[in-house]
């Protein structure tokens, strides 16, 4: 597959294409001739798809009924470090090789001819009326003279309207062209002058440039405390990649993360990486796979999907606070683009930088073992110091059963406010309030289409299905029992929350943080600066706030229910309260003034508690490491989450029956199969959901017998199987 070979007119050759195909398929080697990794277009039936030559043609049928490809594409082809990777995660995920394909060319227009766009560049001829608009146009062009402007780019630089520099054209001061929409990106400089860096800072980054100086695999978990400047330790080793001439990706886990982080490597290196993430327009996706593909783009930064680009010569990968469960795919190709980035690296020499103040177990666990090098950095940099930690035991305080905020925390807040100083207001739940319920008859709304409570979202006017979406009013009387003016709403959400801060703090300039509240990622990230830049004195936020942001003047943080995230059977409960709390506590404090953290907790001597209020990670994590070698549970042994789901309860029953009565593939290699059981969230978009668990031991073939306990059984055709290998979520 991955053999250097180019194949001339007529040769046979085998294609993978995006379709669901269960294999590559046979076409003659065009005018010109073809090589192995060269994306196409195929014929197939009466359409043409894209595809990807994969290698020699299997033949074996008659081949005057071969077809011929129907045209190369003008885009570099696949490397053999891509392809293998491809391949290997497929294989480890159990996903068919049409739908990794699908994953690695997620740009619209790949298969239509380069588009043009009109620039506009510094011309010779004389304005034919001087004005002042007209002057700083001309003195923008001449201070850029390498840069050719689209009209906006131009006009938002020199602050003019459009009409100036259109008026401007026909003297030829300034020119008019057509020019490829898919161009190169800015160079990056890594020789810019980066930051002064404290002792830690500079003994890390040495370490880091010095693996990627190698060019050769290596894995390194960068952990430094909230506020360290991992940010600028992890750039050194950008810098180092870029000198080099190979490229560069930074994973980061939030979509509102980008605009901040992008300012800086703009600071760093003297221009803005490309970007590949839900919130770039299809135009600029096309143009990023393109210029990664080709070498035009140095550095990417990304959400989890940047890693399937088609780097040309990939050198450095970096996973921003890599303990996030936003890097685990779960729908489609179920992948963690943490553990496949380390995949990747492997494949292609290249050097992986884990970078978390909370790092997770699998991380932690690989180190332990030897298979990752670790870097700490110690203090928080500058000036600033860690936040005071304190629990407020809620069994103490007399709150009704409408207010949340317990009396000590208001007073913090108020200190704060008058000292013009910034809060920050916690919740891990979005909406209004989790349940509505009628105090009449108990009903509790539902969705129509899961097994879900409604959430109900004031600010919206509605009531939402946080597992598939569906919308609906707010009904005034209750669909049970028709009684009016009884429905409630129970327990808190972000908006509530907001609420009574409202009620609380009249004079406060509020802000809430949740994801469902802004239209756009360009909204977020506005409403995110004007908190950084000290226009609001209260922020109240769920999880989103705690992925890396950066509020100088925030120096309280306050947890509503420090508890909330300890309920339920997740193997991974402990870790993850943990690392959310120690993380949001992290957000206070950031700059020379000292920040405090505040925990309600009703359970003040729950160990995981008592470990984030002390601050004993290691001890942490040995506990926990200690309690999942006993379970014999990642990462100490594998585990895999068989759902099957469709629209009839009973042929989905059947089917889950019958996987669990032939299990003989799995004892085999001694693993344990759980359930039948229905799942923790038993319909999911008018759609039956059994599970099935199985758990195996750390060196198991686990896929291959999978693959043969899966392929045993036939399904009804109603009946999907999906198989995720290390499952992060067990709904």
């Amino acid at each position: 597959m991955t053999q250097d070979h180019h194949f001339t007119k007529g040769t046979l050759v085998a294609v993978l294409t995006t379709e669901p195909l269960d294999r590559p398929l046979d076409y003659k080697a065009p005018e010109g001739g073809c090589q192995i990794g060269d994306f196409v277009q195929v014929p197939l039936g009466p359409r043409k798809v894209l595809g990807c030559v994969w290698g020699k043609g299997r033949g074996g049928f008659d081949l005057s009924k071969a077809r011929a490809i129907s045209n190369i594409l003008d885009v570099a082809p696949m490397t053999p470090d891509m392809m293998s990777f491809l391949a290997r995660v497929g294989a480890y995920t159990l996903t068919p090789m049409p739908a990794m394909l699908r994953l690695a060319t997620r740009a619209p227009g790949l298969v239509d001819p380069p588009s043009m766009r009109k620039v506009y560049t510094l011309g010779t001829g004389e304005m034919p009326r001087e004005t002042d608009a007209r002057r700083r146009v001309i003195a923008a062009l001449k201070d850029t003279p390498n840069l050719a402007f689209t009209l906006k780019e131009l006009a938002e630089h020199v602050g003019v309207g459009t009409a100036v520099i259109k008026g401007m054209v026909p003297s030829g001061a300034v020119l008019e062209q057509d020019s490829p929409r898919d161009l190169e990106f800015p160079h990056l400089d890594p020789h810019a002058s980066g930051k002064t860096l404290s002792d830690d800072q500079a003994a890390a980054s040495t370490a880091l440039r010095a693996a990627v100086a190698s060019e050769t695999y290596s894995t390194t978990l960068l952990k430094g405390v909230t506020g360290s400047g991992k940010t600028e330790v992890y750039l050194e080793a950008v810098a180092e990649c870029l000198a080099k001439g190979r490229q560069a990706l930074v994973l980061l886990p939030e979509i509102a993360l980008t605009s901040e982080f992008l300012d800086r490597v703009e600071e760093r290196f003297g221009a803005k990486p490309a970007e590949w993430h839900s919130g770039v327009t299809m135009t600029e996706r096309r143009r990023v796979w393109k210029m990664v593909g080709s070498g035009g783009a140095q550095m990417v930064i990304g959400a989890r999907s940047a890693l399937f680009l088609p780097y040309r010569n990939l050198g450095l990968i970096v996973v921003d606070e890599e303990h996030d469960t936003s890097y685990k795919q779960e729908e489609g190709v179920l992948y963690n683009a943490r553990d496949m980035s380390v995949l990747r690296a492997s494949l292609c020499s290249a050097t992986v930088v884990l970078a978390s103040a909370t790092p997770s177990l699998e991380t932690w666990a690989n180190v332990e073992a030897g298979k990752y090098k670790r870097l700490d950095l110690q203090s928080r940099y500058g000036p600033a110091v860690m936040p005071e930690m304190k629990a407020l035991d809620m069994r103490t305080e007399k709150l009704p059963a409408t207010r949340f905020i317990s009396d000590q925390l208001v007073a913090a807040v108020n200190e704060r406010v008058e000292r013009g100083e910034q809060s920050l207001l916690f919740i891990n739940r979005r909406g209004y309030a989790p349940v509505t319920i009628c105090r009449a008859c108990g009903f509790q709304i539902a969705c129509d289409h899961c097994d879900a409570r409604m959430v109900e979202h004031r600010f919206l006017k509605r009531l939402m299905c946080h597992q598939c979406g569906e919308t609906k009013e707010m009904p005034t009387t209750c669909p049970s029992c028709k009684a009016e003016g009884r429905l409630a709403p129970v327990g808190p959400g972000v908006e509530r929350l907001a609420e009574e801060v409202i009620e609380k703090f009249p004079d406060a300039k509020v802000a809430v943080l949740s994801s469902d509240l802004f239209g756009s990622a360009r909204a977020l990230k506005e409403q995110i600066k004007l908190i950084a830049n000290g226009d609001t004195d209260i922020v109240i936020g769920t999880q989103l706030v705690a992925k890396g942001h950066n509020f100088p003047n925030l120096t309280l943080v306050g947890v509503i229910d420090a508890d909330l995230g300890l309920q339920g059977s997740d193997l991974r409960a402990a870790e993850r309260t943990f690392q959310l709390m120690r993380q949001v506590a992290g957000r206070a404090g950031r700059a020379e003034k000292r920040g405090t953290a505040l925990m309600q907790t009703y359970q003040p001597e729950h160990p995981v508690i008592r470990a984030i209020l002390a601050g004993d990670e290691e001890g942490f994590w040995k506990t926990e490491a200690e309690e999942r070698k006993m379970a014999g549970v990642p990462p100490y042994g594998r585990m895999a989450g068989i759902i099957l789901s469709g629209p009839d309860l009973g042929d989905v029953t059947r089917a889950a029956g019958d996987l669990a009565r032939n299990t003989m593939p799995l004892q085999k290699i001694g693993a344990m199969v759980f359930g039948p059981a229905p799942a923790p969230i038993a319909r999911v978009r008018g759609k039956h959901r059994v599970r099935l668990l199985v758990k195996a031991e750390k060196n198991a073939p686990l896929q291959n017998a999978l693959s043969r306990w899966a392929a045993g059984v036939r399904l009804p055709k109603n009946v999907r199987l999906q198989i995720d290998i290390d499952p992060q979520s067990f709904w």
